[in-house]
């Protein structure tokens, strides 16, 4: 890859500072398709570094019953893919800059088009996608699609992913690589960071990739303990709560500063 997105340029722009990455997850639709795009402004305001859009499925097997109800909510709004990278490019029109990356499921990548979804993320302002169930065997097409528009393709690896495995998903990972901290499902719990702490100086040995550490962070406390030995922390499930317990947009939006402040203070301090 020649150029640098977005995401590559954030990513140097924190080591250059000494400062950790704070990459927030909301569901695209979640509590109406309306407030998405200022909910996103919020977070950049608030000190997110990196957006994560989730792209609202009927199966979100990776996801806890909090983010699961995060989804049912969105799809109740209508909200599919192209709703989604209509969001992004009115994002884009007040903010050319955070990284907005795609998380969500192989199905309506499918249903869309591979090619197609590569190009309208591309045309929208898309940095990169990670797409929870596509396999590194089966990662190949997409990959290829996405690096010949410089968009980054993000995977997941977790505490049980072997040596050799590892490897494989290193070789097509770019942007950064999300760590899932735990066995379980987002918004679990029993965060050890001893075990990240091993987990992330194995990965170490296969990539040179930022690593950024997600589920189970709901505060600065766990975010700061994580992202000691990484370059970031990710949160999700606390964020989508809020927005669901919220009485009004701007009571969501509201809940959202306090969660992203209180973190972003946290990883600073």
């Amino acid at each position: 890859m020649t150029e640098e997105n977005r995401i590559d340029r954030r990513f140097a722009g924190l080591r250059a500072e000494g400062r950790k990455a704070l990459v927030a997850y909301i569901v695209a639709g979640d509590g109406g398709s309306e407030n998405t795009v200022p909910l996103m402004h919020q977070l950049v305001a608030s000190g997110t570094d990196l957006i994560e859009l989730g792209v609202p499925f009927s199966d979100p097997m990776a996801e806890g019953p909090v983010i699961q109800k995060g989804h049912e909510r969105a799809l109740e709004h209508k909200t599919s893919l192209r709703k989604c990278l209509q969001m992004v490019a009115e994002f884009r029109r007040q903010d050319a800059d955070t990284p907005v990356i795609l998380m969500g499921y192989a199905n309506p990548i499918e249903k869309m088009g591979a090619e197609n979804f590569a190009e309208a993320a591309r045309d929208a302002g898309v940095d990169g996608a990670l797409t929870v169930d596509l396999p590194a065997e089966e990662a190949g097409p997409l990959n290829r699609l996405l690096s010949e528009r410089e968009l980054r393709n993000i995977f997941l690896l977790t505490p049980t992913t072997g040596d050799e495995r590892l490897q494989q998903i290193a070789g097509l990972a770019s942007g950064f690589v999300y760590y899932v901290s735990l066995k379980g499902v987002t918004g679990a719990g029993h965060l050890d960071p001893d075990s990240v702490r091993d987990n992330l100086t194995r990965i170490r040995r296969h990539t040179d990739l930022p690593l950024c550490v997600g589920f189970g962070i709901k505060d600065g406390e766990s975010a700061r303990a994580v992202s000691e030995h990484g370059d970031g922390a990710v949160v999700g499930s606390v964020l989508v709560s809020a927005i669901g317990e919220a009485a009004s947009a701007g009571a969501a939006r509201d809940s959202v500063a306090a969660i992203v402040g209180e973190i972003r203070t946290a990883l600073d301090a």
